[in-house]
This record gives structure tokens, sequence and C-alpha cells, in this order.
């Protein structure tokens, strides 16, 4: 677990902030930062909703719906009403635990968001471990349809997986098994994270050419981090219809319109991604029409996330899958 503290220069609450995570640890093992933000672009890049702000997995837990990234003071309101610069003890145990009250700040309203395995894989991530030919294979495989808009065939792992003294079909399987990437019955790639071969409601336009579908809002946008290219991605929103237009230009995303949110859900009983969240993980126009959807969907537990939000899980899930 890695807990990081973002806080502006000399801000008085961000070493009772470190305390207090430390505390509500009380000794679990994690990785504990604390820093400094420098700048309103840097609060945004980092999605720093005020300081101090404490990211659990690169994920604020207290960030009321709507949040705005800024370096300004924030303040946290207890369950039982009083306002504070840090979070209670309590509400930090529940948010570690994955229960936060989503006590943001004094102007919160409370939603409670459930435990949601956003990065994916238990948290453990969407980069295939290096050993068994199974990184090589799924890295082929994810700059296949960066480049083409499409999965490559068997044929063309084949080489790659007998690198490894293997069968791709074998490799193909395990890979499937550990939910890095979807077979459909004949053994071929249906989907792998961010990308998917079949349309979605998710269409992103790679420079150079390349279109393809991502599996989710969060996919699409984890696609210009991951090929470090510029994209235009679309999709609609799924109470409205609305089109919705997310522009990343040399790492810079702006967001058509201005007051899109990102609904971040999944559905209870477990099983991989492509079947448990994918379908709901979605671009909204506002938050209002997001929680639309949700008061007509109680079954999806989730949050509604800002757009920094959005783009900072987008990030952190995958932004090294293409790294050697």
């Amino acid at each position: 677990m890695r807990i990081t503290v973002l806080t502006v220069v000399d801000c008085p609450n961000a070493r009772p902030a470190v305390e207090r995570v430390q505390a509500a640890l009380a000794g679990r093992e994690a990785e504990v930062e604390l820093v400094e933000v420098a700048d309103e672009a840097e609060a945004a890049r980092r999605g720093m909703n005020g300081s101090p702000t404490i990211l659990i997995d690169g994920i604020d837990p207290f960030a009321p719906s709507g949040a705005t990234p800024s370096m300004s003071c924030r303040l946290y309101r207890d369950a039982d009403g009083p306002v504070s610069g840090v979070p209670s003890e309590a509400a930090m145990r529940q948010a570690l635990a994955g229960t936060s009250t989503n006590a943001g700040s004094a102007a919160s309203d409370c939603c409670a968001p459930q435990p949601l395995d956003v990065v994916g894989r238990a948290g453990r991530g969407r980069r295939a471990p290096e050993e068994r030919g199974l990184r090589a294979v799924h890295q082929r495989v994810l700059r296949s349809f960066g480049a083409t808009g499409s999965a490559p065939g068997q044929e063309a792992l084949a080489a790659v997986a007998a690198e490894a003294g293997r069968r791709v079909g074998a490799v193909l399987a395990e890979l499937a098994e550990e939910d890095f990437l979807t077979l459909d019955e004949r053994g071929h790639i249906r989907a792998a994270y961010p990308f998917s071969a079949t349309p979605t409601r998710h269409r992103v336009r790679i420079a150079g050419g390349a279109e393809v579908w991502s599996m989710c809002a969060i996919d699409a946008l984890g696609i210009p981090t991951m090929l470090d290219q510029d994209v235009v991605i679309s999709s609609a929103d799924p109470v409205t219809g609305e089109t919705i237009e997310v522009t990343a230009t040399a790492g810079i995303l702006s967001w058509e319109p201005a007051s899109t949110v990102v609904f971040v859900g999944r559905r209870p009983g477990g099983g991989p991604a492509a079947t448990a969240c994918c379908d709901a993980l979605n671009f909204f126009t506002s938050d209002e029409t997001a929680r639309t959807w949700m008061k007509a969907h109680p079954e999806v537990p989730g949050r509604v996330v800002s757009q920094a939000g959005a783009e900072q899980i987008a990030r952190q899930t995958f932004t090294s899958l293409l790294a050697p």
C-alpha cells in the first residue's frame, strides 16, 4: 500500500495528516510519503483537492463529488459533525479498509463509495509478470492494438512465446486466467485492457491513424499515457446520449463538456474486470447525470470521480504496461 499526503508549502496540517495516517495504520505495512505541490498545474496532475489531500494507492477516498483540484486549504467533516484540517482517525481507518464515508470537505455530500479495484487484479495492477513469456506476449498484443487497432493472431505471437520455451496458446490462456486479457471460445483475443476487439461505448483515435475501442472510460484515458501518443476519445453519456470528447495532446487532457465526470463502479460477485466493472466505468456529462444513473442502478456500488481523479487512476494503471 502506498499513501501519499499532498500539501502546499508550510501547510500547518501537513505533519498532522501524516501522523493521522500513521496512527490509523496501527503498524500495518505501508509506504507513506509527504509531497509538497508547487503550483496549480501540479495539483491537477497529482489530483490534489486542497491541502492536505491523502491518496491511498493514488485514490483520494475523501474526495467530494465533482471536486476540482486546487491548492486551497482543505477541511474534513467528521461523521458526527466536527470540521478539521485532517480526517479523523476513525475516518482514516475506514478509508484504509476501503469503506470511506467520503467526508471530503465541509461542503461535501454523503455518498459512500464501496471498495473498488479500479487498478485491476486486486490492486496488483495490469503489468504482466516477466516470467514464462507473459510480459513479452502481453506487450506484443498491446502494441498490435495501438498500431493497427486490432489484436494479433496467434501466429504473430508464436515466436515471442517460443523465446520463453512455450506455446502461444498456453501463454494466452495463462494471461486470461490472470485477467490480463480475455479470450473467446476459440482462444482468440477478445480484449486486452485497455483495448477491446469489439465495439464499445468508447472510441479512441490514436495519432497516426489507428482507431481502437476501449473497455471502459478509465481504459480510454489510459491509452495516451500507455502509448505516449496524442489521442481523441469519443464517448456518450449513458443517460442523455450526449457526446463526450477528451483530447490528449502532449500529455495534457482537454474535456468537452467541461463538466464531464467519470463514474467508477464494480458489480458485486467478483470475476474478470471485463464482466465485473468495465460496463460500470463510464463518462457522464455532469455530476447530475452520473447520479441519475447511480439511482437507476443501485446494484452497482461505486463513486463519481473528478477529471483529475480519473486521469490519475488511468496513469497509475497503464503508464508502466509497455515499459521493459
